[in-house]
């Protein structure tokens, strides 16, 4: 579609000249409303075919029962990492409650989101309509990058090595000299208790900016299998955005109104 070839043309040519270019520090990201419930990129998937997923056939494995027809995330790869038995029994009996850690956590990274990020609602009708959404806050995300030197809350998805990939970069910021162009990736982590983390926390939180950097590299360097990423997420390439979308599109730099198939 138009969109994928907007948001691909931008993550590889760091030299692009972008129609988007905006002097303010915000950033706009778009977020999902009406009868589609807001999805997290990591979450979404095709929701048209629920029914005919309901099947007697036994999966062999985790990634087969729950992630078909759905992205594998960054976040799935650390918690496995973390603790595989943890991750088995919160796909299989639902995510745990929220503890008094998590809900500081998750309000300091909504703290950092706001100084760069003001979000907008967009009704959405279908599938098609959220994955455009997706895609425009990556090339706007990219854009302010460029621009800005930094952005945040970057979505990121990826076929890499045979596995369709999704993960959203708490933080990008280019450096401040003109000799280094490699962008750094950044991920914030907070502490209950004013102490260090353990190594094991260490390793699993590198191990997840190294997923987040291969994922980036393989925008990057490769050209996006648009044909597949269709079929899999079973997205319909003729569907016509939603007004809302095609507006917002419109509004950021690239107007669109149809997913179009593109081969690279």
């Amino acid at each position: 579609m138009a969109l994928i070839e907007s948001a691909f043309l931008f993550a590889s040519n760091k030299y692009s000249s972008l129609s988007i270019h905006s002097n303010s520090k915000w950033r706009t990201l778009s977020t999902c409303s009406s009868r589609r419930k807001e999805e997290d990129i990591e979450d979404i998937g095709t929701s048209r075919s629920s029914s005919s997923q309901k099947t007697s056939k036994k999966y062999e494995s985790l990634l087969d029962r729950f992630r078909r027809k759905r992205a594998l995330s960054v976040t799935d790869i650390v918690a496995s990492e973390w603790c595989e038995k943890k991750m088995e029994y919160g796909l299989t009996r639902g995510k745990p409650k929220a503890t008094d850690a998590m809900k500081a956590g998750t309000d300091r990274h909504a703290k950092l989101e706001q100084e760069v990020i003001q979000k907008v609602e967009v009704h959405v009708e279908e599938i098609e309509d959220s994955w455009a959404l997706k895609i425009i806050n990556f090339i706007v995300g990219a854009n302010q990058l460029l621009f800005q030197g930094l952005t945040r809350e970057l979505p990121l998805f990826g076929f890499v090595q045979g596995v369709w990939m999704v993960g959203v970069i708490d933080e990008i910021r280019l450096p401040a000299t003109d000799s280094v162009l490699s962008p750094f990736l950044v991920e914030n982590k907070t502490r209950y208790q004013a102490t260090l983390p353990a190594e094991a926390q260490k390793r699993n939180g590198k191990l997840q900016l190294m997923c987040y950097k291969y994922i980036w590299d393989n925008i990057v360097t490769n050209s996006f299998p648009t044909s597949p990423f269709y079929v899999y997420f079973g997205l319909n390439a003729q569907y016509i955005l939603s007004e809302e979308v095609q507006d917002l599109a419109a509004a950021s730099g690239f107007p669109a109104k149809v997913h179009i198939p593109l081969y690279f």
